[in-house]
This record gives C-alpha cells, structure tokens and sequence, in this order.
C-alpha cells in the first residue's frame, strides 16, 4: 500500500488516478484519520518520554516514602494508563485508514489513453485474416461442440451447475493439449514452470490486489479464510512475497497452469450461451519480477510472448490498449490481447497483460537489493495470461469449422493432440 508519506507529497497525483479510473476515496475522512493518527502517536511518545524520565527519578529515590515520592509513582501509572488508551484509539484508527488507503488504485502511466470505459479503447495491432463468413454457415462454438459431442453443457450443469462445462474426449484432448503446448512454449522462452496451490490466502489475495475491491467475485472458504484463486497470478507473485531479491537474478520469470475461479457477481445475463463465460476455466500465466528501470520493456515482450501462441496456432487476433476508465484496480498499463471468433462474430479477450510497477510489490513485500547503491527497492511485477483457455477453444472451434462438420487441429497442437482433425464419432 502507498505509505503515509507518500499519500501526503503526492495527493493530486492519487486524486488524479483515482478519478481517471473512476474509484471512489473519501479523501476528506483520510486527511481527518491521518492528522488524528500523527497527533495520537506524537502524544504517545511524548507521555513515554515524560514516563521515561519519571521512572528515572523513581529509581533514585527508591527508598523514599515521602508523599511526594507517593505522587510520582501514581504519576508513572497515568502515564502508562494514557498510553494505553491512546494506543487502542490508535489502532482502531489505522484500521479505519488502513481501509482506505487500500481502496486507492494504482496510478496509470502517462502513455495510457485516458477513456471512461472498453469504448475508449486503442486498437494497437491486429494480425491475421478475420474471416467473417466462410462458403458454409460456421455454426457457434456450443452447437459444433455438441454436434461432435465434445461438449456437454448440461451435464456440467446437472454435477454442479450454469458456468460449469465438461469437455468429454477430444475437447478434454484439446484442454490437455492446449495446456502442454502453452507450457512448453514459454519454457523455450525462458520461463520456469511451477505449479501452485489453487487455495490462498488473505494475505495473498491482498498482495496481488483482489482485495479488497474484488472479494463479491470470489470463491471463498470461511473456516480457513481461503480462496480458491481467480488466477495462477495470484500464488506464483506470492511466491516471492517479503523476500529481497539479489539484483543479479532479475529478472525472473514463470509460469503456471492452474484451474480458475471466478463468481463474477453482477454478471449474470452476460454471455450466458457456451464458453464465453465460465465459473470454472484453465488458464496458463506468466509472471515477471523485472528492474524498474526495465519493466515497460518487459511488458512489451510480455504482450508478444502471449501473440506467440497465438500466431502458431494461425488465428487471428488484435492487441487492445486499455484506457485508465478500464483498466484493473493494480495495473499502470495493459494490453488486451482479442481473438476472433467467426461463428458469434466477437472479439473475445484471450489475454491482458499487465505492468503493476511497484504497486503489487508494496503489498507483498518483495524488493531487490542493488549492490552497487547498497540498498533495497521495490521490484516491478509483471503478469499476464499465456492464455486462457475456453476462449481460445472457442476460436479453434469456430475458425477451423469446416463444411462437414468436422474441426481441423491447428498444425502446431497436432503432436500434442496425436491427431489432425475432430470429426464426429
């Protein structure tokens, strides 16, 4: 979280980012609550101050049992007795501003659009031929799932309900698939595979942003006060989190495959049909702990290691630069990456990745040490998705339906998938 301090010297800056993402900070309470807590600590310490030099002079005069000696020691016990309760009142004051201060989002970078909402957005790259039409119909990613009996949304609704589909012989082939090929493909590009819990903690959830702006759309378990994870970004930056990274292993990079769990509370009656809207889903992460001085470049090359996939899989897609109105409550910057998916006509997003600076760091705790300056600084955290996977099925689906019914695999998955082609059994 943002220090006191720095709240204090750059309040227009914060009032800025918190309008341009249209957040909402009671600004006049936290002033009120950060003067109340200076002027609580400032009395504490002058009361343990004038305690201590009390307790000084009691000590010399230890064998004295005069009145005034009598007085100083009832003296000492009001002393102790007002730093107590200023201490109480204090803490119920951090908490009250603590909570604030936690609801103020990260700054966005100077080079990102400033837009209200997804209108505003910047189209930066498309790559690729988006088809529209095809010579035949190209039927919806659902109805080609179910015709080749690779789907079934109703049974994933019977064992547990909406937003939950099970994939059944290829389509569970193709998640595999899909899964392995991502992985291997950014170990090639010098990524360490982990694997991590799909249960956190609050402090983790905390670290990365979630919370607590997010906790509705979460998955949550009471007794322990776990969640399951909205994404594997979530434990993989918590892995190094209260650590000090030496400068000379930056920078390091992972990435994970982890089931997915999102609530999504207030989206009900949105892309409700098929895939695009999932409970449940599987996503492959990336996540980078970068120099300062280098992050903006990391995140470029972040963008493109996810377009990798993408562009060897042959489907078209677009990259989208967010606008402050849109983007994530940790991020400074991000890039959308959008598949296009023929048989809905949408642009569905695949991946965003995003450069948190220090904003996730100072949550978490993790810092570098530069050995040539002999002292500690925040990393920069990076992450983005390398990429989810039911919408990339959706776009597999539909751009290489063909007129028979059948679904042609993608060159590059074929050794993973041990076949060329989905037909129907």
């Amino acid at each position: 979280m943002y220090s006191a301090k720095f709240i204090r010297e750059n309040l227009e800056l914060l009032k800025k980012a918190v309008s341009l993402k249209g957040a909402k900070v009671d600004w006049d309470e936290l002033e009120r609550l950060d003067n109340e807590r200076r002027r609580i600590i400032s009395f504490v310490e002058e009361r343990r101050r004038w305690q201590k030099d009390l307790t000084s002079k009691i000590a010399e005069r230890k064998d004295d049992k005069s009145g005034t000696f009598q007085d100083m020691i009832k003296q000492a016990r009001k002393y102790s007795d007002e730093i107590r309760e200023a201490e109480i009142k204090l803490k119920d004051i951090e908490k009250t501003y603590d909570d604030i201060v936690a609801s103020i989002p990260n700054i966005p970078h100077p080079s990102v659009p400033v837009g209200k909402n997804s209108s505003d957005n910047r189209v930066v790259k498309e790559w690729g031929s988006k088809i529209e039409q095809k010579s035949f119909e190209v039927l919806p990613h659902w109805e080609i799932g179910e015709k080749l009996d690779i789907l079934d949304f109703p049974r994933g609704a019977k064992i547990t309900g909406s937003f939950f589909p099970v994939f059944k012989a290829e389509g569970a082939a193709l998640v595999r698939g899909l899964i392995n090929f991502m992985i291997d493909a950014h170990k090639k590009s010098g990524f360490t595979e982990v694997w991590v819990p799909a249960l956190v903690n609050r402090d983790s959830m905390f670290a990365t942003g979630q919370l607590p702006k997010l906790e509705k759309d979460m998955y949550h378990i009471d007794e322990e006060d776990y969640f399951l994870i909205p994404t594997a970004e979530v434990p993989v930056t918590n892995l190094l989190r209260d650590e000090i990274i030496p400068d000379d292993r930056l920078p390091i990079y992972y990435t994970a495959y982890s089931p997915c769990f999102r609530r999504e509370a207030g989206a009900y009656g949105k892309d409700t049909k098929g895939l695009i809207r999932l409970h449940q889903f599987d996503k492959v992460e990336l996540v980078k702990f970068v120099h300062p001085d280098t992050s903006y470049d990391e995140l470029e090359t972040l963008v493109e290691e996810a377009e990798k996939i993408l562009q060897a899989l042959a489907l078209p897609y677009r990259v989208v630069m967010l606008c402050t109105g849109d983007l994530s409550f940790a991020a400074s910057k991000c890039y959308d990456i959008e598949l296009w998916a023929p048989g809905i006509k949408k642009w569905l997003e695949v991946s965003s990745c995003s450069n948190f600076e220090s904003f996730q760091a100072r949550r978490a705790g993790i810092r570098f040490r530069d050995r040539k300056q002999g002292k500690t600084d925040y990393v920069h955290t990076l992450n983005g998705s390398g990429v989810a996977l039911p919408r990339l099925i959706i776009s597999i689906l539909e751009n290489y339906q063909q007129a028979d019914g059948s679904v042609v695999i993608p060159e590059a998955l074929r050794p993973y998938m041990g076949m060329d082609v989905i037909k129907k059994r």
